[in-house]
This record gives C-alpha cells, structure tokens and sequence, in this order.
C-alpha cells in the first residue's frame, strides 16, 4: 500500500494463499491522503475505529494510535503488519482495544473506518461521543456502497453537523463537525427479546445482543431450523464447541437439553462473545461449567478433544463473499473432533457445504433441508488424521 505516510507491506490474517482478497482498499488510502494534504495534527489523541486489518494502523503508527476493533482477527493483523514493516506495538494492551474496553477519556482525532454494521457504528459512536470535545476532527471513510443516508444520519445525530466527499475510486470520506451541545440521547445496545415458544428448550428464554451480532433483533431462519434438528444428548458427558457462536443460543440450547454437556463457545467478534456469555448465564443455571472464548476459530482447542462441534458459518468477509472462513472452520472442526466426533452445519443450500465436508470428513449426510438452507452432518472416522489447517469464524452470518 502506498500512501503518503510510507510505503506498506500488509496481509490479512491468518494468511491464506487461496484468499485473493487485500488487506486494504480505496477507503484506506483515500483518508491517509486527505489526512496529509489537510496537513491534519496528529501529534494529539489519535483514535481509529474499526481499522479491518490494520491498515491505518499500521501507516499512522508513528502518532501512536490507539485502535478500536470488535475482531480478533482484525487484531492480529494489526500486530502482524506492525511488525512486518518494522513498527512497534510494545504497549498494544494500551494502544489497541477491543469495542468491550473502556475507551479513552479525550480524542483529538477520531478516525472510523464505517463498519457493515450499522448497528456497531451507532454503539462505538455513542460510546466514543463523551470523549470527544469541539476542536476533535472526526473523519470517517468507506467505500460508496458502505455509506448511505442512515450511516450520515447516525454521525449527525450522534456527533454534529455531516458530509461527505466526492468519490474517489469508489470509496468517499466523511467530515463530521462535534457539537458539544448536542443531546444524541441513550444507547440502545445492547438489545435483548424474548425467543418464542416454538423453540423448544429455548422457548421464552431471554437472548442478549451486543451491537454488530448478526440478526440482532430476532432469532434467524437459519438459526430456528438448526434449533430443531440439533443432536440429543445422551450417555457420557460431552464436550461441545458452537463454533462461530454469535449471541450463543445454539450453545446456550444444548446446555438446557443436557446438563452435563460442557460448552465452549467461540467466535472472532469480542461483541459475539460477550453476547453469548451474557445469553448462556442468563438462562442456564445448572450445568457443567462454560467456557467463553474469542479467537480463531477452534485454534485455541485441543486436537482430538471434543465430541461435537456446532456451526453456522460466516459466508462474508466484511462486504466480499467468500468461503475462506467456512473452510477453515471444517478443517480446524476435523482436527478437535476425536475419532467419531461430530460437525453439524447449517447453512444456505447453494453454498454447497456437502461438497467441501465429503472431501474433509469422507462423508456428509443431510439431516433436514428446506428450501433456502441445509443442515449437515459430517463424521470423523477413526483414521481421520488430526491436524487440518487453521479455522476462523466471525459474528456476521450473511
């Protein structure tokens, strides 16, 4: 990436030769010019928001940024392109912070890199409002089908007076004016509802949201047809990954229907996580104990250690559709799994799931079907070989 700041070695993370996707775009480059040309002072609080792989970190790290991301996997990244170009990240439990953390108490610079979640961006920007005073300059950047009138709306509700650039390769910039006066009211994240009652176990059960978790405001068709065709517990104790848990209902389900599974719920979304922990204690008060995990994917589990794993896999990385993260999700799956160890997926029929689990497991069976989504069931046999490759997972489901 060649910017003004310098000229940058990036990579998304973990890397993929089979993923021809950038760690950077149009967005990026674009707001690191317009930060020069506008001779813009750095020298202050420096805050970028949702930085997707640590692109403007990575350019701006001689001004010390301090990073605000809900991914783990955006967080390694950075990490990785800090010091794949030879800058330092020593106080990165300082400098970069997850969306849970308490932000800094003065930003003299905010710049936002717009989230695909609307919802995410209202949340960060409530959050962020108290420390930001009337001289802060607050530059947004997305590409023009990322900003639309809802995403100027929120920054002018929130922070002050909005607009936006001309476009520039696709990609525009947003100047936002702080009015200290303003009254953007309370923050509605994070979003709690009641499931209905054709949900078995989880009928009437509470589920809690925090901001970005996909299907925020309801229980998905997806979701509601893997509810009903999960396995029955039975037998010794099992362990249990929901893999990719989102607000963990999936998890937080099988822990109702058998008491002594144990669960450990995954996902790359720190805003995930927290929902599925907030989800699971809510409504299981009896039970083996919970384990709550952000990282990538089944990484951080053992090879060979559990019986069954659940998923329901992302199919988008931020705007692009790709497969790379379901595939390295089955392959991580395959290698946890101990020999007769179970997936099972859901997913939407024409992502052709069966395909890529017949060449992983030797085997996939259909459980149920509809006609938009499938679940699945693969098996590991006995001479399955462990490892597989890396596994990622992440909130957004499509």
């Amino acid at each position: 990436m060649s910017t003004p700041f310098g000229n940058f070695a990036l990579a998304r993370f973990p890397e993929d030769p089979q993923d021809p996707l950038r760690a950077w775009d149009a967005a990026d480059e674009y707001l690191l010019r317009q930060l020069a040309e506008a001779d813009v002072d750095l020298s202050g609080s420096l805050v970028v928001l949702g930085d997707r792989w640590g692109a403007l970190t990575t350019a701006l790290a001689p001004h010390r940024p301090v990073q605000i991301t809900d991914s783990f996997l955006g967080r390694e990244a950075t990490l990785a392109n800090l010091a794949r170009n030879g800058r330092t990240a020593a106080d990165d439990g300082e400098r970069l912070l997850t969306v849970r953390d308490a932000p800094p108490e003065r930003i003299d610079v905010l710049l936002v890199r717009v989230p695909k979640s609307l919802a995410l961006l209202e949340d960060q920007l409530h959050r962020l409002v108290p420390a930001i005073h009337a001289g802060t300059v607050v530059i947004g950047t997305g590409m023009v089908s990322e900003i639309h009138t809802s995403t100027l709306r929120l920054f002018e509700r929130i922070i002050g007076p909005t607009r936006t650039s001309l476009a520039v390769r696709k990609a525009r910039l947003i100047s936002c004016t702080p009015d200290p006066g303003l009254r953007p009211g309370s923050n509605p994240w994070p979003l709690r509802y009641d499931l209905p009652g054709d949900t078995g176990v989880l009928a009437g059960r509470t589920v809690t949201n925090h901001a970005g978790i996909f299907c925020a405001d309801r229980l998905d068709i997806g979701t509601r047809i893997f509810l009903g065709s999960l396995p029955r517990g039975g037998g010794d104790a099992r362990r249990v990954v929901d893999l990719g848990c989102g607000n963990g209902v999936v998890g937080t389900a099988v822990a109702l229907a058998d008491p002594r599974a144990s669960v450990t719920f995954i996902d790359e979304s720190f805003s995930a996580v927290a929902s599925a922990e907030a989800t699971y204690r809510t409504n299981v008060t009896d039970g083996a104990p919970a384990d709550f995990v952000v990282g990538d994917g089944m990484d951080p589990v053992p090879d060979a250690s559990v019986d069954l794993v659940l998923s329901n896999p992302p199919f988008h990385s931020h705007r692009a559709t790709t497969d790379t993260t379901a595939r390295r999700m089955f392959a991580g799956a395959r290698r946890a799994l101990r020999p007769g160890g179970e997936l099972w997926v859901v997913g939407n029929r024409h992502l052709g799931y069966h395909v890529r689990l017949r060449r992983l497991f030797g085997n996939a069976e259909v459980v149920t079907s509809d006609p938009k989504f499938v679940v699945l069931r693969a098996v590991k046999g006995p001479g399955t070989p462990g490892r597989a490759g890396r596994a990622g997972a992440g909130a957004q489901r499509g």
